[in-house]
Order: structure tokens, then C-alpha cells, then sequence
């Protein structure tokens, strides 16, 4: 059997390599302990609040705005002279270890944007996160509402200063579900949360950003949505916006897929990586020269033994990280990949705007064979960073303007909101 024949074989089987480290968002009914409202001697706290609503008064929502986080404070004594960055996604995978890479150098201030406040604090310690490099925030990407009350939380901590760097890395990946999930606001939920709330988070943040020195946004992107690539040109199925239909009918519950198409998981995840990408080329295009914000993507290389395989049988566990390091070349450890994630943000060669970065070949090809037997030029562990050129899809400026306009309508953004 030719190499390539057994590549194209076993790649459908883990689409999901090629995906940064994402998190598993479900909607399921929410049973409480009701009590009365706390008496004259007791603190009222949000949980409080949560267990006094009844049944019909709480929805099926993954965000209940009642039980919103209280602000913090007096950032700006915490952050000092550091740079100040926001990573989505950063209680585990790449968002994580991208955190500790920057922490770390002691040059930025990161704030954890996580769905689970508690993990993300119990993960930072345990990952070596300097104390006093962070703090963790609530941010629940499955609701427009945590978004902005993030963003509300956000300015209270930080007060006047300026966002220096906004990293959006979670993601959403429902390959197998036959049917979508949808979030609070409507939208199936891998294209609500990798793409639009990313969106409106980005959007909502740029006036503050550009008051600020080096200001710097990176939003994800994946080889999956680039159909020049192996894992997004030889792994069924390919993304493909099509002609938006079904964001121009509003992208709500019951349209689940961007070109108006029945439900296909896989395919969502890409749709909503190349809308990723796009959105860098549009954010570029339209501001970058007016505040000064470099806008970037990135792919960091395929992270083969992140737990998002943890379902998969051990057999598949323990050959894929194998068949990616010795046969595609395509492997990169869960650090080196924070590494290059926080190195777009950190290093002074990645202040060139609309780039899209890779490492190591990017993975256009197979990796090739060399003396250390580990193949090279396929995007894994390794290599320089260079600037990696997109597929037509992405770069097609016809459909990407059309994604911005209707992602500006879906997501509710004002001109007043607006740069």
C-alpha cells in the first residue's frame, strides 16, 4: 500500500488531530436545592441567588447572567508594568500552556478567560504559573451575555490601562454528534463559540486596544479549514462556506451549518475555523492601520495526545501520537505548542499584521525523512517560524466580506460598539 493511500485512510478516523485542545460544551437541565432567599444575617452571594430561583424562572441556559461573576479590582497593582493578555480556553491544552509561556517570562499579566473559574485556578497552580503572573475570569463562549459581561469585568480589574494582546484559542468539536447542539443564543454550538463570540469579543475590545504599545490579536486558526493542506484537503469532509446561506438567514436554531446545509459536525468545526481566519484578513483590512492592532492566525502543529482523544480506544491513544510523530511529521507536544502560540504574541519578528504563522512546513505535505528519524516539514515539533500562505477558500474576499457582514448582524454589534 502506497504511504499516501495509508494516510488518506486513517486520517478521517482522527479529523480531530488536526484541532486545538477544545472543550465539550452540552446543554442538560439544571436540578437546584431550592431554599429561601438568605435572612438579614447571612450573605447574599451569587449562589444564593442561583438557588433561589424556581424551575421556570432558570432555562435551559449554559450562562445564567443572575449568577454572573462579582468584578475584580485594583488590577492595575497586580499587573504592574506588564503587559496585560487575555487567553480564551486557558484552563487546559494549548490555551493553558500558552498562559504559562507568557507568564512565565515575566513580560506579561495573563487573565485565564475560562468556562470553569475553579479548574482554571487549580490548573494554573499546578501547571507553575508564577504567583502574581495571573488571574482567572469567568467566560461562558456558549453566551453573548458572558461575553459581554466579561468584557464589563475586564475594565473593572484593569481600570484605565489599555489591553495589551488578546489570544482566542477554545474551541468546540462535535464530530460525532448526529445531532447539533445549540448555544444560549441560538447558534449551532461550534460555530457560536469558535466564531461568534469570538467575534463579538474581539470587536468589543478594540477601541482599548489601540491605546495601548504593541497592541496584539491572535485568533486560532487550524489546517483543518486550509484545503491546501493534508489534514484540510485529504480529510473528508472540507470546509466550504458555500454561499452563506444559512448566515444570512440568521444562523439560529434550526440552520445549523453557515451554508444553510443539514447538520455535519466535522464540517462545522472547519466552517468555523476558516470564519476564524477570515475574520483576521477582515479585522486587518479594516483597522489595522487605523489603531495599530497587528491581527494574526496561527496553526501550532497537530497535538495528537491531548485528552481530547480520551473517548477513543487505547489502541488508537497510544498509535496516533506515534503515526503522527514517525509517519506525517505532523506531532507537536502540548508545550512547544503553548511555546508558539505565546511566541506570535511575545516576539518582536511576529508584529508584521494579517499573517498567518506555522512552523516547520506547515503542513502541506508529508513530513520528510531525516537523521534524527523524525520526519520534517509537516508542521510538527521543530523547525523556524514562517509566514504560511492560506488556501483560496480562505482568502476569497467576496465570501469574507459577506461573513463579516452577517456575523456583525448575528452577534447583535451596534456602530456605537464599533471601531
Amino acid at each position: 500500500m502506497k504511504l499516501s493511500t495509508a494516510i488518506a485512510a486513517i486520517l478521517p478516523l482522527s479529523a480531530a488531530a488536526f484541532a486545538p485542545a477544545s472543550f465539550h460544551a452540552t446543554k442538560s437541565k439544571t436540578s437546584l436545592n431550592l431554599r429561601p432567599i438568605a435572612s438579614n444575617n447571612e450573605s447574599v452571594t451569587s449562589t444564593t441567588t442561583l438557588n433561589a430561583l424556581t424551575t421556570t424562572e432558570l432555562p435551559d441556559k449554559l450562562y445564567i447572567p443572575q449568577g454572573k461573576e462579582v468584578p475584580k479590582v485594583l488590577g492595575g497593582l497586580k499587573i504592574g508594568t506588564r503587559k496585560l493578555c487575555v487567553v480564551t480556553g486557558a484552563s487546559s491544552g494549548l490555551g493553558l500552556n500558552a498562559s504559562a509561556s507568557l507568564a512565565k517570562t515575566g513580560r506579561h499579566f495573563v487573565v485565564m478567560a475560562c468556562r470553569d473559574v475553579e479548574k482554571g485556578k487549580r490548573v494554573a497552580k499546578e501547571k507553575g504559573l508564577p504567583e502574581g503572573s495571573y488571574t482567572v475570569m469567568k467566560l461562558e463562549l456558549a453566551s453573548l451575555q458572558s461575553v459581554r459581561d466579561f468584557i464589563a469585568n475586564l475594565k473593572a480589574f484593569k481600570s484605565a490601562r489599555p489591553l495589551n494582546n488578546l489570544i482566542c484559542n477554545a474551541a468546540v468539536y462535535r464530530p460525532t454528534d448526529p445531532e447539533p447542539a445549540w448555544t444560549d443564543d441560538g447558534f449551532e454550538m461550534s460555530m457560536g463559540v469558535n466564531h461568534l463570540s469570538h467575534f463579538l469579543l474581539v470587536n468589543l475590545l478594540l477601541k482599548d486596544m489601540q491605546k495601548a504599545k504593541d497592541p496584539r490579536v491572535c485568533i486560532v486558526g487550524s489546517i483543518t479549514g486550509n484545503s491546501n493542506t493534508v489534514g484540510g484537503g485529504l480529510v473528508y469532509p472540507r470546509a466550504d462556506l458555500g454561499n452563506l446561506s444559512g448566515f444570512e438567514a440568521g444562523a439560529k436554531n434550526p440552520i445549523a451549518m453557515a451554508d444553510g446545509k443539514p447538520f455535519f459536525g466535522a464540517k462545522a468545526y472547519k466552517d468555523s475555523k476558516v470564519c476564524n481566519m477570515m475574520t483576521v484578513s477582515q479585522l486587518h483590512d479594516r483597522y489595522h492601520e487605523k489603531t495599530g492592532i497587528t491581527f494574526s492566525s496561527m496553526y501550532p502543529g497537530c497535538i495528537a495526545d491531548t485528552n481530547l482523544f480520551r473517548e477513543k480506544r487505547s489502541w488508537f491513544r497510544k498509535g496516533f501520537p506515534w503515526f503522527m510523530k514517525y509517519v506525517t511529521g505532523g506531532y507537536v507536544g502540548m508545550e512547544e505548542a503553548g511555546d508558539r502560540l505565546a511566541q506570535v504574541i511575545d516576539d518582536p519578528q511576529c508584529k508584521k499584521s494579517n499573517v498567518y504563522w506555522s512552523w516547520n512546513g506547515g503542513a502541506k505535505q508529508v513530513g520528510r525523512w531525516s537523521s534524527d528519524g523524525k520526519p520534517k516539514g509537516a508542521g510538527g515539533s521543530g523547525g523556524e517560524i514562517f509566514e504560511n500562505e492560506q488556501s483560496d477558500a480562505v482568502t476569497d474576499p467576496v465570501t469574507a466580506e459577506k461573513m463579516w457582514i452577517t456575523s456583525v448582524k448575528a452577534v447583535g454589534l451596534t456602530e456605537m460598539e464599533m471601531v
